[in-house]
């Protein structure tokens, strides 16, 4: 619970520290007092957005400390673990701190650790629940109805796994729709591919095959006068009359007949001799070319007509018959990628089709915890509506299956929506359509208190809820507050006596006005204090006798 506030240059306050205890604590005082001063307070150290408006004139910045005792709070404890924001020097106390510059800077921290308003807001909403008088205008709102109802029956984390299943639902469907908007275009470029890729299967180009078959094709074309050619050099290399050889063996005889041999001559022999061996090699590969090839025109063809059947496909592409092989693999791969749109499909209505399942899982659980809460909410409002003298209302809660394609929605299966019949006969409507200003307020009122006696939030603010209630139905508030403190802590700015004669503690606002500005403070009033102060809001004369004497009366008959 909330056990210390230390206000410094906030608004109308200068400093201000203050110690609260469980039970409920009323806050009371004039009219422009600021008796809503502390809430806005806490508010920020819980990390409202704010602006530099909020420093007090003349200031360089306010500051805030909130204390909470966390003895009996272990889940807070193990957020703060988690976060890694727990105290080392106390495991039971956390002190939250808000430092906002007259510039309009702003700082939070946690036990001294500085953190984002985000992580602030977190923990805040773990330690305090905040019922402003504005409230009932928010119960005209369904999501309002769904809030109360989840909290009531304890299904709050559960709809948060229900949102973020149909969150995934919904991701996938749309995946989905996107991939099915595009099937027909996708089908069309697919069968131009298949056909294209097939025709390129069967032409089954191999790596350096087009160089190959021209390399063929030019000798396969160039083979008659090749091999004439072949031919006429052997005849002229041969050993006939006629041939090198034999003209180099007779030059051989002639030049071994000299004698004796000049210095000049002294290598034509051996020169003539080499080149004899080398003419002799030289026939005997040009007989060894002539021996193993021949004219074969039916190659030649066949060369030549895959050579064409190549070209062909590479003009009917736009691409060089070079680049056939790449143009192939990559039409293969743009196959397989469209291929797989079928796939994809397929894949994604399976995924689709078991995040529903999750999805109506969860729901359905939702469902019964939703129907279980209204059922148990519903008598537990009227009896409080009629103790607030709108014992001929009756309340209820309508829980409307949804009619989408899947029954799904982002926050369960069903519609929440609370209505009011005021009249006995009369048919439950819509808030708005039935309840008065007075009226709606008291319905706030009596469900805010039923709520909030299940909220496992250890403090509970109420700021003026009771606005328009008075007589009867206000002692009926202020027990209904009291209860609640009997319970946990309750923070209640009101202008009700009947409420505040009811307080554990009464805490009273003050301006006080000066030549230097105003200065708002708020103390603990007790005694003939708090005496004078519930005759003050009970309209009568301070001074009086009389209006002492009913004070006091009404006080001791609220500690009956």
């Amino acid at each position: 619970m909330l056990s210390q506030l230390h206000i410094k240059d906030f608004t109308l306050v200068q400093q201000l520290d203050l110690e609260l205890h469980g039970g409920l604590s009323t806050i009371t005082g004039e009219t422009g007092a600021g008796k809503s001063i502390l809430l806005g307070a806490l508010g920020l150290t819980l990390g409202d957005k704010t602006d530099a408006d909020k420093v007090r004139p003349g200031s360089d910045k306010l500051e805030i400390h909130a204390s909470f005792d966390l003895s009996a709070l272990t889940y807070v404890q193990g957020w703060l673990k988690t976060q890694e924001l727990l105290s080392d020097s106390d495991e039971q106390e956390c002190i939250l701190r808000r430092v906002i510059t007259k510039e309009g800077r702003s700082r939070a921290y946690i036990n001294g650790q500085i953190v984002p308003l985000s992580q602030l807001r977190q923990l805040g909403e773990l330690l305090i629940d905040i019922h402003s008088q504005h409230a009932h205008q928010s119960l005209l709102l369904e999501s309002t109805h769904r809030r109360l109802l989840d909290e009531y029956a304890s299904a709050t984390a559960l709809a948060k796994t229900v949102k973020q299943a149909y969150k995934n639902l919904h991701t996938i469907d749309e995946k989905l729709q996107q991939a099915s908007a595009q099937s027909d275009e996708s089908n069309a470029r697919f069968q131009l591919l298949q056909y294209q890729v097939n025709e390129l299967d069967l032409l089954d180009l191999q790596e350096g095959e087009l160089q190959k078959l021209e390399q063929e094709q030019q000798l396969l074309t160039n083979m008659a006068s090749n091999l004439h050619n072949c031919q006429h050099a052997a005849t002229l290399c041969s050993t006939d009359d006629q041939g090198i050889i034999d003209k180099v063996n007779n030059a051989l005889n002639l030049i071994s007949q000299i004698n004796p041999v000049p210095e000049q001559l002294a290598n034509v022999g051996e020169l003539l001799e080499s080149a004899r061996i080398h003419v002799q090699e030289a026939k005997s590969d040009l007989d060894y070319y002539l021996d193993g090839n021949e004219q074969d025109p039916a190659r030649l063809n066949e060369v030549e007509q895959r050579l064409s059947q190549i070209y062909d496909i590479a003009q009917k592409h736009r691409v060089s018959a070079p680049n056939l092989l790449e143009l192939h693999l990559s039409l293969a791969q743009e196959l397989k990628g469209l291929s797989s749109g079928d796939e994809l499909i397929a894949q994604l209505q399976a995924e689709k089709k078991q995040a529903l399942s999750s999805y109506q899982e969860h729901a359905q659980k939702l469902s019964k915890k939703r129907n279980k809460g209204a059922n148990t909410l519903m008598p537990k409002v009227n009896k409080k509506l009629s103790g607030l003298a709108m014992e001929r209302a009756s309340f209820e809660i309508a829980l409307t299956p949804l009619t989408t394609n899947d029954n799904a929605g982002a926050h369960g299966n069903e519609r929440v929506e609370f209505l009011i019949s005021t009249m006995p006969g009369q048919a439950a409507k819509a808030l708005h359509k039935i309840a008065s200003g007075g009226e709606l307020s008291r319905i706030s009122l009596a469900i805010q208190v039923i709520t909030a006696a299940t909220s496992g939030i250890p403090t509970l603010v109420f700021d003026e809820v009771d606005v328009g209630i008075g007589g009867t139905t206000g002692d009926v508030v202020g027990k209904m507050l009291s209860e609640l403190g009997d319970r946990g802590q309750v923070l209640c700015v009101t202008h009700l006596a009947q409420v505040a004669s009811k307080a554990h503690q009464h805490l009273l606002v003050e301006k006080q006005v000066s030549k230097k500005g105003a200065n708002s403070s708020l103390r603990e009033l007790k005694g003939e204090e708090k005496i004078a102060e519930i005759a003050r809001m009970m309209g009568g004369d301070v001074g009086s006798t009389q209006s002492l004497a009913h004070a006091k009366q009404m006080l001791e008959m609220s500690k009956a």
